[in-house]
């Protein structure tokens, strides 16, 4: 598993927009696909919402992918 660090320039970022920032999907579209079918996780829970504020100590699981807010 690969782990990313994200580090937020403002209170929080949206998780379809955090997706497409980090290049783990091609397309805002394809972001919400894949946050809609179950393939994402958010703190070791399912998330479904696709604008999630995720904020500092959050962490996603995605794809084979850790990320971190900082």
């Amino acid at each position: 598993m690969e782990s990313i660090d994200f580090t937020l320039t403002e209170d929080y970022i949206e998780l379809i927009k955090l997706l497409k920032l980090l290049n783990l999907v091609e397309s805002g579209a394809e972001a919400k696909i894949v946050v809609i079918e179950g393939l994402v996780k958010c703190n070791n829970e399912v998330e479904f919402r696709k604008r999630k504020k995720l904020k500092q100590g959050d962490i996603v699981f995605f794809n084979n992918n850790q990320i971190r807010i900082l």
